[in-house]
């Protein structure tokens, strides 16, 4: 007998409506125009970037043995769900919620990375859906630590210290970069 599997997990299962979303792009920077959300006038926040990683995989079963599976990993920046207080936004600020952006592909490439050294095996499923796990636990950490860091864009120098260091890398992880 032959199964195929088909899993979707990430951010988009938790809507029912079709949500605009832009993948991350070496060639593409953010701009205010991106950030199509209704700002919250109640927090002392003047930005907020919303992006995360989608991830689907199949799995290749015959006679109940897995001899094959593909992935897809992609980052994504939610335009509706990110918003910024116009009047109150610059381009520092702006660098600051990419960076939010470009911390989700690091981590989106992290996980392309560790996907690519498994095989497959009877526990693949768990394996991956751990791994996605994990990496999103990371990605939260991540994005919590370079907020307090940089002071929420407020500190400069941290800003810059994470803005090389992501690039840094990022670098060592170009091989598994988004494609498109």
């Amino acid at each position: 007998m032959f199964k195929y599997v088909f899993i979707c997990l990430g951010f988009f299962l938790l809507h029912s409506d079709v949500m605009e979303e832009l993948s991350w792009s070496e060639n593409y920077k953010l701009n205010w125009d991106d950030f199509k959300g209704q700002p919250n006038q109640d927090t002392d926040a003047v930005a907020v970037t919303a992006s995360g990683i989608t991830f689907s995989y199949s799995i290749n079963k015959r006679d109940d043995k897995v001899y094959g599976f593909k992935t897809l990993v992609k980052a994504f920046f939610y335009p509706e769900h990110s918003w910024c207080k116009s009047d109150q936004v610059d381009k520092h600020v702006l660098g600051h919620e990419q960076l939010h952006f470009d911390i989700t592909e690091l981590h989106a490439r992290l996980f392309r990375q560790r996907i690519a050294a498994i095989r497959p095996h009877e526990d693949l499923a768990k394996t991956l859906q751990d791994m996605h796990n994990a990496i999103d636990s990371q990605l939260a950490e991540m994005q919590n630590t370079y907020d307090l860091q940089s002071e929420y864009s407020i500190n400069v120098d941290g800003q810059k210290k994470w803005k090389d260091s992501i690039a840094v890398r990022l670098k060592a992880v170009n091989k598994f970069k988004s494609k498109g």
